[in-house]
């Protein structure tokens, strides 16, 4: 039943606020969903622009990986503490916030004038995008259960990767390389402002809101074999976004001898785009079969990654990373479809929040090592393999745990695509 409908036909229990008569239909549909594609895109603009920080502000790829994982690390908190808010006081009020924020973030990167800046940009906009893709993901299901799920699987890899991508040609061929795109997002984040005003509201309000920022960190008994089941394939695609997010631009370069900036963002496009795509495409594949896609893929890619570095193949780098797009994608969709289902209404939000946890900690700590890997270590092609490896190592780790895991039954809960 559409939330919206419901409201509008009833009156409102007490402490709440009746949405408006007037539903939401398609053209909100598809404002949300290219709100997710806008933030992700923002999330990413700044990847095809580290090497030309790290010249202009004289940092190292330590300095790189953290200012990377300082956002994964925001989006993180941001979810944990904000992710229920729209709940209580609606998806607008909520999406409106995010989208100053993230306005404000784009002012903050496009003054940058050295690290400090830099980071505090990438803060602001993980507050944002972390605040912001709970209320999208829940109005997009408001609006329309069926196209709002696929929408929330393909959104998010597709604005990641066109985003980087886009970056890459504007500052490979545009002026002004460290202001232009910031400046072309800060327009769409107002025209989606203005959209998101003129949109109806999705959910009732309902009081509860300062409990709701309170996380919840709680996995049942019975639900810790299926998580354990799930956490090494989640870190792992996770860490893989995160290296072709923070050091993928440099590796890429290294291997071709190009300065090509559009080809240092390749790698991540194509990780984002086809993990996104093959999230829809498995979208009714049972969760069994589709980790243990995800664990296949995500082992050819790493050997296939090794090979490439130990060649100096360009063409075996990005093979490569399309193989893992397809890892990323199944293992993603595999491990959250192995636990969802099963989780309790009552006990979904101290779960997914364990889930997220193990998500973004993936993203971040291991690009930060791999950083201090590339200046202290052997240098990026050593740190490569050690991270391949390491993303080897975490899918076979998942297989055994997935082999010896039972089927228990679902708490309440169907499965449902993506």
């Amino acid at each position: 039943m559409n939330p919206a409908r419901s409201s509008a036909q009833s009156p409102s229990r007490r402490g709440e606020t009746a949405v408006p008569a007037r539903r939401p239909g398609v053209g909100s549909l598809v404002l949300l969903a290219s709100i997710v594609v806008s933030f992700l895109a923002a999330s990413s603009a700044p990847t095809p622009l580290y090497a030309t920080y790290a010249r202009m502000w004289d940092f190292s790829p330590i300095t790189t990986t953290v200012v990377f994982g300082v956002y994964a690390i925001a989006v993180l908190l941001a979810l944990l503490v904000l992710g229920r808010l729209s709940d209580h006081v609606g998806r607008r009020p909520v999406l409106l916030a995010a989208l100053a924020v993230q306005t404000a973030a784009m002012v903050v990167l496009t003054t940058a004038d050295g690290v400090g800046a830099l980071l505090a940009g990438r803060v602001l906009q993980g507050v944002s995008t972390g605040g912001a893709l709970g209320a999208l993901g829940a109005a997009m299901v408001d609006v329309d259960r069926g196209r709002g799920t696929v929408a929330n699987a393909a959104a998010p890899g597709i604005g990641t990767g066109t985003g980087a991508l886009l970056s890459g040609l504007l500052v490979q061929y545009a002026p002004a390389p460290t202001h232009l795109v910031y400046l072309l997002l800060v327009g769409v984040f107002l025209l989606q402002g203005v959209a998101v005003a003129l949109m109806p509201e999705t959910v009732s309000r309902r009081p509860g809101a300062r409990a709701a920022v309170v996380p919840e960190f709680t996995v049942p008994a019975g639900l810790r074999g299926p998580v354990l089941a799930a956490a090494p394939i989640l870190f792992a695609v996770w860490a893989l976004a995160g290296f072709y997010g923070s050091l993928g631009p440099a590796l890429a370069r290294q291997l071709s001898g190009s300065s090509s900036v559009v080809l240092g963002a390749l790698g991540f496009f194509l990780l984002a785009v086809v993990g996104s795509l093959t999230t829809v495409v498995l979208g009714r594949t049972a969760p069994r079969t589709v980790m243990l896609v995800g664990i296949t893929m995500l082992v050819v890619a790493g050997t296939g990654t090794l090979v490439a570095v130990d060649q100096s193949s360009t063409v075996g780098f990005f093979s490569s990373t399309a193989v893992a797009g397809i890892g990323f994608g199944a293992g993603f969709q595999g491990g959250m479809r192995t636990v969802v289902p099963l989780v309790a209404e009552h006990e979904r939000a101290g779960v997914l929040s364990a889930v997220y946890v193990v998500c973004y900690l993936g993203m971040s700590l291991p690009a930060v090592i791999a950083g201090v890997l590339v200046v202290h270590g052997g240098g990026l092609a050593a740190a490569t393999r050690d991270y391949s490896w390491f993303v080897v190592a975490l899918a076979v780790m998942t297989l055994v745990a997935l082999l010896r895991l039972k089927a228990p039954a679902a708490a309440g809960c169907q499965d449902t695509p993506g």
